[in-house]
C-alpha cells in the first residue's frame, strides 16, 4: 500500500504553499519530512488526509484516493493539539476509537496497554486539562494509533517532550512500524529523522530541496566531518588544503572536509606533532546536509 503524491501543488490565493510536489512512500517504512516554519509539511499532511483539497496533482494510497471510508485505517497526530481538556481521557480514546470503528471494550483494552507502557496508568480517570503538556502529548499519540492504522502521520511529534519520552515515544513509533504501519512524519529535531528514516524529503518553500534514501542523500553529499582531539594546537588546519569548514572545540577541532583522502593528508601532517587523543572520521550529519541546501541551520 504505497503512499503516492504525484506533481501535488496548493496555492492559497497568490501563496504557493506546495509546488509541484512529487514523492512516493512504500509500504511499512517511516518516512522524513523535514523543512523550515512555512516549507509546507502541514499543508502537504492535509491534502494526504484530504481535509484540505489540491489545486493540482493527485495523491493515491494503494492506488485509490483517500476519503473518509479510509479514515479506520489512518491515524493523525496534528501538529497543534486537539484534546477536550473537560473531558477524563477513558471517556475521550474510547470516542475516538468508536468513531474508527472500535467497540468500547476493545478502546478500553487497547487504552489500557498504552496507559501501562507509557507508564500512566493511573491517569485513565484523569481530565485532560489535569495532565503536564509532555502527558496529554501521549494521550493525543494513544489518539492516533488506539485503531492501529495502516497509515500513521505524525506532525511534530516529539515537540515539547522531555528526552525521556522521546525516547519511550520513539520506541512506540518503531514498534509500530515493525507490525506493519507505515508512517509520515515531520520533526524539527534533525537526529530524530536521522535515526528513524530510511527515506527523506526536505522541503523549502514548497519545493522539495532533497529527497531520495537517506544512505544515497549522504553518501552524494561528499563532505565528511573529521573530529581531531589533541594536546597540542590544531588552528593551522583552518587553512589546510580540503578543509571547508573549522570548529574549534576545548579539546581540539571539528572539520568538514572535501573527501576522505584529505583526512589522511591532515593525519599524515599532526603525525608526530605530539600527543592525539581522537582522530575520527565520520558521515556528514543531516544538519550539515540542510545548512548546505537550505542555507540555515535548523533547530
Amino acid at each position: 500500500m504505497t503512499l503516492v503524491i504525484n506533481q501535488v501543488t496548493k496555492k492559497f490565493g497568490t501563496h504557493t504553499a506546495v509546488d509541484r510536489l512529487s514523492l512516493e512512500i512504500p509500504e511499512q517504512e517511516m518516512f522524513g519530512f523535514l523543512g523550515g516554519n512555512g516549507a509546507g509539511k502541514t499543508t502537504t499532511f492535509r491534502m494526504i488526509l484530504g481535509l484540505i483539497d489540491m489545486t493540482e496533482g493527485e495523491i493515491t494510497w494503494d492506488g485509490k484516493k483517500i476519503d473518509y471510508k479510509k479514515s479506520h485505517l489512518i491515524g493523525y497526530l496534528p501538529e497543534e493539539r486537539g484534546l477536550y481538556p473537560k473531558l477524563t481521557v477513558k471517556d475521550q480514546i474510547i470516542y475516538l476509537g468508536k468513531l474508527r470503528g472500535m467497540n468500547k471494550n476493545d478502546a478500553l483494552s487497547e487504552l489500557e496497554k498504552w496507559l501501562e507502557r507509557f507508564k500512566v496508568p493511573d491517569y485513565l480517570n484523569k481530565k485532560v486539562e489535569e495532565l503536564s503538556k509532555g502527558n496529554q502529548q501521549k494521550i493525543q499519540f494513544i489518539s492516533a494509533v488506539i485503531h492501529k492504522p495502516k497509515l500513521l502521520i505524525l506532525d511534530e511529534p516529539f515537540s515539547g517532550l522531555d528526552p525521556v519520552n522521546v525516547e519511550m515515544l520513539k520506541e512506540a513509533v518503531l514498534d509500530l512500524k515493525q507490525q506493519g504501519t507505515s508512517i509520515v512524519f515531520s520533526s524539527h529535531q534533525m537526529q530524530h529523522v536521522e535515526e528513524l528514516c530510511e527515506h527523506l524529503c526536505i522541503l523549502q518553500k514548497g519545493k522539495p530541496v532533497v529527497q531520495g534514501a537517506l544512505r544515497d542523500i549522504k553518501r552524494s553529499f561528499g563532505k565528511k566531518n573529521l573530529i581531531i582531539h589533541s594536546e597540542f594546537p590544531l588552528d593551522f588546519l583552518e587553512s589546510f588544503p580540503g578543509v571547508v569548514k573549522y570548529k574549534a572545540l576545548a579539546q581540539g577541532c571539528e572539520l568538514q572536509i572535501e573527501n576522505e583522502e584529505i583526512s589522511q593528508n591532515i593525519l599524515a601532517e599532526i603525525q608526530g606533532k605530539g600527543f592525539l587523543r581522537k582522530f575520527e572520521l565520520e558521515e556528514p550529519s543531516l544538519n550539515d546536509i540542510f545548512i548546505e541546501k537550505v542555507g540555515a541551520s535548523y533547530e
